[in-house]
C-alpha cells in the first residue's frame, strides 16, 4: 500500500492510498495556504478511516513538480520524512518522473519548481 501526497496547489490538498496503482481511498480538500497544519492530521484520518496502520505502508509517492513554491515543499518534505521514518522508498510524481524514482530505501525526492518563488521577487 502506497501513500500519495499532492500539495502542489496553494489551495488544495490531495492524498490517497494506492494498492498496486489502484486507488483504494482518496481525499481532496481545500487548504488555502494551510497545508502545513492540515496535511499530517488528514493523512492520519485517511489511514484510520481505511483501517490501515502507518506501519503497513510500503512506499510514499509525492507530486514534486510545478505549483506553489511553499505548498510544494510541504508535501515533498512530509513525504521524505514519512518514508525515512518508515524505512520505505519515496518516489516523485512530478513532470520529471525520473527525479526520486528509485526502489532503494532512504532516497530523497527533490522539488522541481516551474518559476521563481514569490517570496524572493523584488517589488517594483
Amino acid at each position: 500500500m502506497n501513500l500519495y501526497i499532492n500539495t502542489a496547489q496553494k489551495d488544495l490538498i490531495e492524498i490517497s492510498l494506492k494498492n498496486r496503482n489502484k486507488i483504494v481511498a482518496l481525499k481532496k480538500f481545500k487548504s488555502d495556504r494551510t497545508q502545513a497544519e492540515k496535511l499530517l492530521p488528514a493523512i492520519e484520518k485517511l489511514l484510520k478511516a481505511s483501517k490501515i496502520k502507518l506501519s503497513n505502508l510500503s512506499g510514499v509517492e509525492v507530486e514534486n513538480g510545478g505549483g506553489s513554491f511553499t505548498s510544494l515543499r510541504i508535501g515533498v518534505v512530509t513525504a521524505n520524512a514519512l518514508a525515512y521514518a518508515l524505512g520505505v522508498a519515496v518516489a516523485g510524481q512530478g513532470k520529471t518522473k525520473a527525479a526520486g524514482r528509485s526502489k532503494k530505501k532512504f532516497n530523497i525526492v527533490e522539488p522541481i519548481y516551474n518559476r521563481e518563488p514569490e517570496i524572493t521577487m523584488k517589488r517594483q
